[in-house]
């Protein structure tokens, strides 16, 4: 007789906790935004500080894209939000 096996929800709540643990925000480069519209976007935001601020937009700048903060999907969404609510393009991976 072969079983298979079927997690509980507990167990599924837990293993997708484990994975959104490895998510982060993108930040894309644009010609749009300045870079003191993003540096105010990562202090309000993501809670920065400005030197911290001021390297994320220079590497956004320079490198085209840049992981500004990492986290859980859940926590890391409303932030998203917010960011590409100031016209800012960025993306969970």
């Amino acid at each position: 007789m072969s079983s298979i096996y079927q997690p509980n929800q507990e167990q599924e709540t837990d293993l997708l906790e484990q994975v959104d643990i490895e998510k982060k925000i993108i930040i894309h480069n644009d010609d749009i935004n300045t870079f003191e519209w993003v540096i105010e976007t990562l202090v309000e935001v993501c809670k920065h500080n400005k030197p911290q601020a001021e390297q994320c937009a220079y590497i956004i700048h320079y490198k085209g894209k840049y992981a500004v903060k990492h986290g859980s999907y859940n926590t890391l969404k409303p932030m998203k939000d917010q960011i590409t609510d100031r016209g800012i393009d960025a993306t969970i991976e």
